[in-house]
């Protein structure tokens, strides 16, 4: 996978119809600053990961719940 950048992002956003974002707001996506959201590029990377990873053998989900089922 390539690392992602404002050019690839700008593409996405005008080829999915996303609202207008601002320049500033395109740079915190490819290299973070404020620390207030992780930076897309680690989020395809754990997206990758997880994509990768075989769950083939994963059993479904349980409900925590006890209850009785409605009648």
């Amino acid at each position: 996978m390539e690392k992602v950048n404002k050019e690839t992002l700008r593409r996405v956003i005008a080829e999915l119809a996303a609202y207008p974002w601002r320049d500033e707001e395109v740079d915190e996506l490819v290299a973070p600053r404020m620390g207030i959201i992780t930076g897309f590029q680690d989020l395809l990377v754990d997206l990758e990961t997880l994509r990768q990873r075989d769950l083939g053998a994963t059993p479904p989900a349980q409900s925590p719940r006890k209850d009785p089922a409605p009648e």
